[in-house]
């Protein structure tokens, strides 16, 4: 499994964006697909968009649609996630996995999580 390392998150006000960046190291990212995990306070991670290897399909969890958008810079070993108008409900850990596999990448296969990054949304 390719590691991963989280980057971005910082405290933002209601209605403000984040980038989130995540990059691999020792690896290329090349061959694999990339998704997007949210961890809250006393809930479950959960999967919130992938990014395919092959062809830079996307799949975004339906509540999201519209306000958070997926890519990759391959030559920069990096996938982000671009996050506009948070809103409260959006504060969690985010965290990012790579999967030889198609989107999107199941968490149960996912043996080493990273530290992730704090996305705290506040006024």
């Amino acid at each position: 499994q390719v590691q991963l390392v989280e980057s971005g998150g910082e405290l933002v006000q209601p209605g403000g964006s984040l980038r989130l960046s995540c990059t691999a190291s020792g690896s290329t990212l090349d061959y694999y697909a990339v998704g997007w995990f949210r961890q809250a306070p006393g809930k479950e991670r959960e999967g919130i968009s992938c990014i395919t290897s092959s062809d830079g399909g996307t799949i975004y969890v339906e509540s999201l649609k519209g306000r958070f958008t997926i890519s990759r810079d391959n030559a920069k070993n990096t996938v982000y996630l671009q996050m506009n108008n948070l809103k409260a409900e959006d504060a969690a850990v985010y965290y990012c996995a790579g999967d030889y596999g198609p989107c999107p990448v199941p968490p149960q296969g996912v043996k080493d999580w990273g530290q992730g990054t704090q996305v705290t949304v506040s006024s």
